[in-house]
């Protein structure tokens, strides 16, 4: 039964990733792909419309798939699948604070937990970064179209815009419009 597949799938994503959206996105990645629900790149389109509305970005990938592959119940099966773990934990975790916030264990483990999340951060980006520029394997072939030249310039722009502490939105915008324009000319 696909509700219960994607339940059970986007529970299991939301149990053990820790750090954000965006550390549960290798995750999020194998297991739809694995599950034949959609192809790599279907999910750096969706990666870009979850990252491109509003909430949260698990919220929004998860809900995206599960309409997908499920339709309205699928989305909400995939929803309250990826949330349930989060909120169980800030429930526990809130009711006991005072114990944990000054146990040396607690610190031990956030300590080790960060490098584990910019890591799967860092694959997350590498994944996308070679789906989007580099599909069909890396060959001097891909240099002779222009998209890639368009797509290089906008990623560059991006990276820029966000160093130079752009919001976000700007950037987001800036790039729609980018690559809308490049649509029309190319």
């Amino acid at each position: 039964m696909i509700y219960l597949e994607l339940f059970l799938t986007f529970l299991k994503i939301g149990a053990f990733t820790f750090g954000g959206g965006y550390a549960m996105l290798p995750l999020i990645q194998e297991d739809v792909v694995a599950h034949g629900w959609m192809e790599l790149s279907q999910m750096v389109d969706f990666i870009a419309v979850s990252e491109s509305t509003p909430g949260p970005f698990a919220v929004n990938i998860a809900t995206y798939v599960g309409s997908e592959v499920g339709g309205i119940f699928g989305a909400v099966c995939a929803t309250l699948g990826v949330v349930l773990p989060s909120f169980v934990i800030i429930l526990i975790v809130a009711g006991c604070y005072e114990k944990f916030k000054q146990s040396s264990i607690v610190r031990g483990c956030m300590y080790g937990l960060k490098p584990a999340v910019v890591g799967l951060i860092g694959s997350a980006i590498v994944s996308v970064v070679a789906t989007v520029f580099i599909p069909s394997g890396f060959s001097l072939a891909i240099f002779k179209d222009i998209a890639t030249y368009v797509s290089l310039v906008i990623f560059a722009i991006a990276v820029v815009l966000s160093l130079k502490k752009v919001h976000p939105i700007i950037i987001i915008c800036l790039s729609a419009l980018l690559g809308i324009l490049t649509g029309y000319v190319l």
